[in-house]
């Protein structure tokens, strides 16, 4: 049977000691948000996208200078109609929330959703990228938002990564958070699911000897293995890889950023699937 849900309500807040208030703001710590299942999105377009594409949503906070909006009522309703609360806030609640001094006038608080390990089967070009205990939320959110622009199909998060749904991974995805599939999982579990993987691994490495230029990724999965930022891909990890490659650098830095580095490999692993027909490009 199906979880009946209650009907929503509507509340009109102005005091910061509200238990509400609170409980929201408590979301910028991961403890609450893993206690809550639950995490917070600015903004009303990516409100919108996030109940387009089935989010749950738990709470919606808008600012009171955003009543007699025709969009903002109408998400105040499908979110009421979901069984979510409706907060009509002061500005000065949502600056309190938010943390910002120009807050968004539309606030979402959503029920975090992962895919489980098992469930990702990748297949015929299908592209995911998987992330060594990436440290860094902007990163993180980063590689989420080119995921999703260069059609790749997800992300998994492999040991101790900083943590998705946090407010400034969510606000480098710029949206994709809600577009793209996230999987999280032990290095020893992945290892276990790679055996299985029908595709190419691809993993960049120092100790690449192969021009990533150079590798044809068409016409199967592929998983991208992207390590740590300080330390890159431990042995464990590289070794389960089918190709370890580099990206050539010819100036003074002995690196690239991460999700830099990610970027350029998935633009070339995507290259032939890309075009600027398809309506897309910046």
């Amino acid at each position: 049977m199906s979880e009946q849900r209650a009907p929503g309500r509507v509340k009109e807040v102005t005091s910061l000691a509200n238990p509400l208030v609170k409980d929201i703001k408590a979301l910028a710590l991961k403890k609450f948000r893993d206690q809550q299942n639950a995490f917070m999105a600015e903004g009303l377009k990516l409100v919108i996208d996030a109940l387009d594409l089935g989010w749950s949503i738990k709470t919606l906070i808008f600012a009171k200078a955003g009543l007699g909006n025709a969009t903002i009522e109408k998400v105040a309703a499908r979110t009421v109609a979901a069984g979510g609360t409706v907060l009509e806030v002061s500005e000065k609640v949502l600056t309190s929330i938010t943390r910002r001094d120009n807050p968004q006038m539309v606030v979402g608080v959503f029920a975090q959703r992962y895919t489980p390990l098992k469930d990702v089967r990748p297949k015929g070009g299908d592209v995911w990228v998987a992330l060594d205990r990436v440290r860094d939320p902007g990163n993180l959110g980063t590689v989420i938002r080119t995921v999703d622009a260069v059609g790749a199909k997800g992300v998994i998060l492999v040991g101790e990564t900083t943590d998705p749904f946090s407010l400034e991974t969510v606000r480098a995805t710029m949206g994709s958070i809600f577009a793209v599939p996230v999987a999280k999982t032990t290095a020893e579990a992945f290892l276990a699911w790679r055996k299985h993987f029908p595709g190419l691994v691809a993993g960049t490495h120092l100790k690449g000897s192969v021009d990533y230029r150079t590798v044809d990724f068409s016409g199967k999965p592929v998983v991208l293995m992207m390590g740590n930022e300080q330390q890159g891909l431990p042995d464990t990890l590289a070794e389960s890889c089918d190709r370890l490659l580099r990206i050539p650098q010819a100036g003074r830095a002995d690196s690239l950023n991460l999700a830099v580095a990610t970027g350029v490999m998935l633009y070339e692993i995507r290259r032939g699937a890309l075009s600027l027909d398809a309506g897309g490009g910046s």
